[in-house]
C-alpha cells in the first residue's frame, strides 16, 4: 500500500455569501464542517488510511478538529494521523484553498476532499492536477460537490487512498470550460455566465437580467444556480461529451422559471441554444463587462481584449463514490471475520476469497 495519505480542505467562509442577504438560504456553520471531518477520521481510520493532511483556517474548522484529537487519543487510537498545514500566511481567499491543496499533492496525497461549494470545488481542482479529488457540499449553489454523508465520502476516499480499490476504475474525468480575456485564463467546472456589469463586486451572480451568455459544461434539471436554466430546456449530464451555450436576454419569446439560489425562482428569458463540443471556440459577444466562473464573477474585459469560452474534456479526476462502495461490496473489502464465531460472513457472490481475487486494475463499475 505505501503510504495511503488523503488531503482534506475546508473553506471556512463557504455558505457564507452576499445570496444570504437576498434569499432565504440557510448558513453552513463551522461546527458542522468540523464534525464532517471527524467523521471523516473515522472512516478513514477504518479502512487503513494512515495520514490525514487538513488545511488550517481562521474560522475554527481546523482548531476544532484539533481538540476533538486530543480527545480522541485518550478514548480510541483509530484514527489516522493528522498534519496541519501551519506556517504560511492564511489570507481568507481562494488563495489559501490553491496553496493547501498544491501542499497536499507536494506531500504525496492519493486522495483530495474539499469542502465547499462550486467556488472551492474549482479553486482545489485547479490545483490537484491529477489527483483524485472528492468534492463535498458546504456552500450556497452547490452544483458540482455532492450532497453526501461525509462519513461514505470518507470510507470511499479512504479505499481509493490505500489503493484497495484501484483509481483508475474508480474516478472519472470532469468537463471543464477554459475562458480566455486578453493574457488571463480562468476556468469553470459547471458554468460561466457574461455579465453586462463592469465591476466585481461582491462576486456572487444572483440577478440573471444582468446575464447576456450563459455557456455550461453540463446543464441538470435538478441543479440550483445558473446552470438550472439550460438544464430545464437543454439539459445535459455530466458524462456526456459536449457542453451547451445560450443567449440570454429580459425580452426573449421564451422564458424559463429557474431556481438560481435557495429560495430565488426567477423567470429568465432564453433565445438561441447551442451545443458546445469539445475543442470549440465560442466568442463572447458583449463589448465589455464581467465574467462570472461558477457563480463568481471574476474577470473584467473592455472593448479590446474580447473573451472567448471553451469545452474541455481534461478537468479533474474525480472520485466515483458509488462505485467505490460497490468495488467494496463485490471485493468484500469490509467484511470482517467474526470473533466470537470464528467464520466469515457468507459471501454471496462465491466466498469470502474474493477480496483477493481481481482487485488491482479491476474497474469497480462494471457489473458483479
Amino acid at each position: 500500500m505505501g503510504d495511503a495519505i488523503v488531503g482534506v480542505v475546508a473553506n471556512p467562509l463557504s455558505g457564507r455569501d452576499i445570496r444570504r442577504l437576498v434569499t432565504q438560504a440557510s448558513v453552513f456553520p463551522t461546527a458542522e464542517k468540523a464534525n464532517m471531518i471527524q467523521r471523516m477520521l473515522t472512516a478513514f481510520g477504518a479502512v487503513g488510511v494512515q495520514r490525514v493532511l487538513l488545511s488550517t483556517d481562521l474560522g475554527g474548522i481546523s482548531a476544532t478538529v484539533f481538540r476533538a484529537i486530543e480527545r480522541h487519543r485518550q478514548q480510541d487510537a483509530r484514527w489516522p494521523e493528522v498534519d496541519f498545514l501551519d506556517g504560511r500566511p492564511i489570507r481568507q481567499t481562494a488563495q489559501d484553498t490553491v496553496d493547501a491543496v498544491r501542499r497536499m499533492v507536494t506531500a504525496g496525497a492519493r486522495v483530495v476532499i474539499c469542502l465547499g461549494g462550486d467556488g472551492t470545488a474549482r479553486v482545489a481542482a485547479s490545483a490537484a492536477g491529477d489527483v483524485p479529488m472528492l468534492a463535498l457540499s458546504t456552500g450556497t449553489n452547490n452544483v458540482f460537490p455532492a450532497v453526501r454523508e461525509a462519513t461514505i465520502a470518507g470510507l470511499a476516499a479512504g479505499l481509493v487512498a490505500t489503493g484497495m480499490v484501484p483509481a483508475e476504475g474508480a474516478t472519472t474525468r470532469a468537463k471543464l470550460l477554459e475562458v480566455r480575456v486578453g493574457n488571463r485564463t480562468e476556468t469553470a467546472l459547471v458554468d460561466v455566465a457574461v455579465s453586462t456589469e463592469r465591476h466585481v463586486g461582491a462576486r456572487a451572480v444572483w440577478d440573471p437580467a444582468t446575464v447576456t451568455q450563459l455557456f455550461c459544461a453540463f446543464a441538470e434539471p435538478d441543479a440550483i444556480g445558473l446552470s438550472s436554466v439550460l438544464g430545464q430546456l437543454s439539459p445535459v449530464g455530466r458524462d456526456e461529451p459536449h457542453g451547451v451555450t445560450a443567449r440570454l436576454a429580459t425580452d426573449a419569446p421564451r422564458r424559463v422559471l429557474a431556481p438560481i439560489a435557495p429560495g430565488l425562482v426567477v423567470p429568465v428569458g432564453v433565445r438561441e441554444i447551442e451545443p458546445m463540443h469539445p475543442g470549440s471556440v465560442h466568442p463572447v459577444e458583449a463589448r465589455a463587462g464581467v465574467i462570472a466562473v461558477d457563480g463568481e464573477r471574476e474577470l473584467t474585459f473592455g472593448p479590446n481584449e474580447p473573451p472567448s469560452v471553451r469545452l474541455r474534456r481534461d478537468g479533474p479526476r474525480c472520485v466515483d463514490v458509488p462505485a467505490v462502495l460497490a468495488a467494496s461490496a463485490r471485493l468484500g473489502l469490509l467484511r470482517r471475520t467474526t470473533p466470537d464465531l470464528g467464520f466469515a460472513c457468507p459471501d454471496v457472490q462465491g466466498g469470502t476469497d474474493d477480496r483477493h481475487r481481481g482487485a488491482e486494475g479491476s474497474d469497480p463499475r462494471a457489473p458483479a
